[in-house]
């Protein structure tokens, strides 16, 4: 798949990049993404819900009523999970909701994103690019630029560029990512992803391992 490489205010450079076949035009395999967005998802559970049973509650234990000859079903103590305020039946309790995946399933995952972006023809390349200020009206400018203004983005730099990241972090249908971080969930969260020049070539390194 080759695209034009473009300028930050959308202008064709005038050369070329051709995205390789293996990332970007696999067959999509979409057990495997549902699997990798439900682990991204899952470790980002903090898991700390707890509910208190009725050994937990705090109260008397005296016995509330006389066992016979009031009518009422017998009782024995306020914390009974039938009455309010009781202990609860078979609460939350914390855990951990992380689990592991194959490296290659995930892998997969990832690319089967990324070939449905350029199925969608939502994918860009850009030039390498920095600002000398982090300004968020800078980012502004550069989507405004790309026409991505107003949609979800998810722009892949190559390394880490502070006033980049900076610029963009008020802007919140914008994230930007390093391509060692990206994950299938933000690839699929993106209307439009934009590849920095300098991360085509780290993309191809980071999945053909």
């Amino acid at each position: 798949m080759e695209l034009a490489i473009l300028k930050q205010n959308g202008e064709e450079t005038g050369r070329t990049v051709n995205l390789s076949d293996d990332i970007f035009g696999i067959e999509p395999n979409d057990h495997a993404i549902y699997l990798d967005v439900k682990q991204y998802l899952a470790n980002k559970r903090q898991g700390t819900h707890k509910s208190k049973e009725r050994n937990e509650v705090a109260g008397s234990t005296k016995k509330i009523k006389k066992q016979k000859g009031t009518g009422g079903a017998r009782a024995g103590s306020l914390k009974s999970p039938v009455f309010r305020g009781g202990g609860r039946v078979f609460g939350p309790k914390p855990r951990d909701y992380s689990f592991k995946l194959n490296k290659k399933l995930k892998q997969l995952a990832r690319k089967s994103a990324f070939t449905y972006k350029a199925k969608d023809n939502s994918v860009l390349v850009l030039e390498d690019f920095s600002f000398e200020a982090p300004k968020t009206k800078n980012y502004i400018q550069l989507l405004a630029g790309l026409s991505l203004a107003g949609k979800k983005t998810l722009l892949l730099l190559p390394e880490v560029d502070k006033n980049v990241v900076l610029s963009s972090r008020n802007l919140p249908k914008a994230k930007v990512m390093v391509v060692n971080d990206v994950n299938t969930y933000e690839l699929l969260n993106a209307d439009s992803l934009v590849l920095c020049e300098g991360s085509v070539s780290k993309l191809e390194t980071l999945l053909s391992k």
